[in-house]
């Protein structure tokens, strides 16, 4: 499978990233037009298929290729669920970019409404209640694939209980665009 010239170029950037806190040399990046524009993305890094680090923005507030540097940079070493990369675990650690559409507000009645119009595989979610966030990318679905799932996990991940609803959550969705190390 070829990674289009977009993927490639943001996977050496987070690759370099991460590299060069280790005092690596840097891989020589193609250049290309999006990486000068706003983006928000999410850098994802596993280790045999398990989760090692992922951090992102949800807002496209800087340039894609400081977004995803910086992100990759978060993932290895900032991720509060896993302690700091170790420059001996590189070699094992593969690298996905995930590239957010612009976030749409979702309308919607009740849970139950909510979880009718959630499109498995392909929604990304944003859950916001008072001080209470959490996202889940698309990729989620993969583990949790019934919408019910994927939403109580989300709403436990904001700390709030699985089975809470209220009147003031608010939803919104997004797609992306994602490329992975092979």
């Amino acid at each position: 499978m070829s990674i289009d010239p977009l993927g490639h170029a943001l996977l050496t950037l987070a690759r370099n990233a991460i590299e060069e806190e280790f005092g690596m040399k840097p891989r020589t990046v193609t250049p290309h037009p999006h990486l000068a524009k706003p983006a928000a993305t999410f850098v994802t890094l596993t280790q045999n298929g398990q989760l090692r680090g992922c951090i992102g923005s949800l807002e496209a507030r800087r340039p894609l290729a400081t977004d995803v540097a910086e992100n990759a940079v978060a993932a290895a070493f900032s991720d509060p669920r896993f302690p700091p990369l170790r420059r001996g675990e590189l070699e094992q650690t593969r690298i996905e970019v995930s590239l957010l559409d612009t976030p749409r507000p979702m309308n919607f009645d009740d849970e139950e409404d909510v979880l009718n119009q959630l499109c498995p595989g392909v929604d990304g979610l944003i859950l916001n209640c008072g001080h209470h966030r959490a996202t889940f990318l698309p990729q989620v679905w993969e583990s949790l694939p019934t919408p019910r799932a994927f939403l109580e996990h989300l709403k436990l991940k904001a700390g709030l209980p699985a089975d809470f609803w209220s009147p003031n959550v608010t939803l919104s969705r997004y797609g992306v665009q994602k490329w992975k190390e092979p």
